[in-house]
């Protein structure tokens, strides 16, 4: 396992490498200047051509593109336009909280769609089964962001107007007496924050996983090995739970590799609706203001994580069906 693992890493360095050059052009190469944001009228020519100079602008696209990848081979993103701080820096402070809304919504997503597609399929072509699938299929295709503008407004402004005991912040991710709380109040705080944001996201992907799970299901449900586990007297939990179960994860395993560039992209959105201080917010802005270190720093960040994720998602095969080895 050890050997496979290293050898997946040493093979994501020419994808990493291809990625990173792909964002380099895109972003460099898109209209726009990014030392506008600079500048005013009454500024003389020499005055905008040292502001060029300063970002690093003047230089050709190619030489930009070499010193750019040797600084990037020595761990340095650059320095960010914008915050005029290096761009590692700003990631370290804002990537937990990105790492903390995508890891709670994809573990709600898995958990909530697994039995759901469960449940599914033991009761297959039931009322439950039915309503279930339409519900599914209901979140399935609505955009993330949109659920996300209607959970804030009727989780955040009618609780407020209606004066609900429990009330989910639709912005920031904690309150402004955040420091003058107690440790379980802190904790209560930021659950509260991180409730409606992951929740969006864990809908959309919830969804799908149920469908998934259910069809696995129900293919392994029919084999022999189920009817002899059946035959020998155990209990419908465990023959469903420990045999049934693990055989059909195997495809929906897959899907964590397949949601995870979904489930980055989704936290772009999420975090400009719910103003969540993550790196999807961090891109956004970035976009705005032509911050091309923070864009390419952060694109970056992100295909790293979806590589490591498929990775994951690979290892995890191993660990759920023993017959499969990496050896």
């Amino acid at each position: 396992m050890t050997t496979f693992i290293v050898r997946r890493l040493l093979g994501a360095v020419p994808l990493v490498l291809g990625i990173a050059t792909i964002i380099f052009f895109v972003v460099n190469l898109a209209p726009g200047d990014p030392a506008t944001r600079f500048l005013n009228p009454n500024m003389s020519p020499e005055a905008i051509e040292q502001v060029r100079v300063n970002l690093g602008l003047d230089r050709p696209i190619h030489i930009r593109y070499v010193r750019w990848l040797g600084a990037l081979a020595q761990g340095d993103l650059g320095v960010s336009f914008s915050h005029n701080r290096p761009v590692l820096d700003v990631i370290k402070e804002l990537l937990p909280n990105t790492l903390l809304l995508s890891v709670t919504a994809i573990g709600v997503a898995f958990v909530l769609g697994i039995l759901l597609g469960i449940v599914q399929a033991v009761r297959q072509y039931s009322l439950l089964d039915s309503v279930a699938s339409i519900v599914g299929l209901f979140f399935y295709s609505m955009p993330s962001f949109w659920l996300a503008l209607m959970m804030v407004l009727v989780f955040s402004l009618f609780a407020y107007q209606l004066q609900w005991p429990i009330q989910f912040p639709g912005t920031d991710i904690q309150s402004v007496d955040y420091v003058f709380l107690s440790p379980l109040g802190k904790v209560q705080d930021r659950l509260l924050h991180l409730t409606l944001p992951a929740t969006s996201l864990a809908l959309v992907l919830a969804a799908g996983i149920a469908r998934y799970t259910r069809g696995s299901m129900l293919e392994v449900i029919r084999q022999d090995f189920v009817r002899t586990a059946r035959a020998k007297g155990l209990s419908e939990p465990v023959v469903i739970l420990k045999h049934a179960l693990r055989n059909a994860l195997i495809p929906v395993i897959t899907l964590l590799g397949l949601y995870l560039p979904f489930l980055f992209s989704g936290t772009v959105f999420i975090e400009s609706v719910f103003s969540w201080p993550g790196m999807g917010k961090l891109v956004v802005d970035a976009i705005d203001q032509r911050d091309y270190p923070v864009i390419m720093g952060g694109s970056l960040i992100f295909a790293m994580m979806v590589v490591v994720g498929n990775l994951v998602s690979d290892v995890l095969y191993a660990v759920v069906d023993p017959r499969i080895r990496y050896d």
